[in-house]
């Protein structure tokens, strides 16, 4: 019997690519490097260093471990500056009756995101109260497609009981 629905957040519940490209983008800039879409596709599913060394490989940069925290860290200071625009409008469409569907059928709801950023865009999108639980980027050693991210959730939501 399914006890639990866990959820990711990025291309499931919402898109935030959008908000990370702007971000990215603007970084690349300082560089002189040009961001492109199709840049950006190499971005998806990979974590803010590796997307950081694919967007410096673009100019031939090679920067200290120091330096490229830095620049990761200011990446997502903008990319959370441009995120507080988002709205529940956003939310994919069907994605809010679907959370509303499964409280009332007594199951436990939780979101499973490698994004360290998930708590702040679960509030903007004024859902965060249709989840149990959440295992965020700040929880987690390995990010996806690990699936340690799942496991912990489990473990906390008592599905594998």
């Amino acid at each position: 019997m399914i006890q639990a629905v866990i959820f990711d957040l990025d291309g499931v519940l919402v898109d935030t690519a959008h908000y990370h490209y702007i971000a990215w983008k603007r970084l690349a800039s300082e560089f002189g490097i040009t961001l492109t879409p199709q840049h950006n596709e190499l971005l998806k599913g990979v974590s803010r260093m590796q997307s950081l060394e694919i967007i410096l490989s673009l100019a031939n940069i090679r920067l200290s471990e120091q330096e490229m925290e830095t620049l990761a860290d200011k990446k997502n200071r903008w990319f959370m500056e441009y995120i507080e625009s988002i709205r529940p409008e956003e939310i994919f469409p069907g994605v809010k009756e679907m959370l509303v569907a499964c409280r009332k059928k007594g199951l436990k709801v939780a979101l499973a995101s490698s994004s360290k950023n998930a708590p702040r865009v679960i509030e903007l999108l004024d859902i965060a109260n249709l989840f149990d639980t959440m295992v965020d980027g700040t929880m987690i050693t390995h990010t996806k497609p690990d699936p340690e991210i799942f496991f912990t959730r489990c473990q906390t939501t008592g599905c594998f009981t």
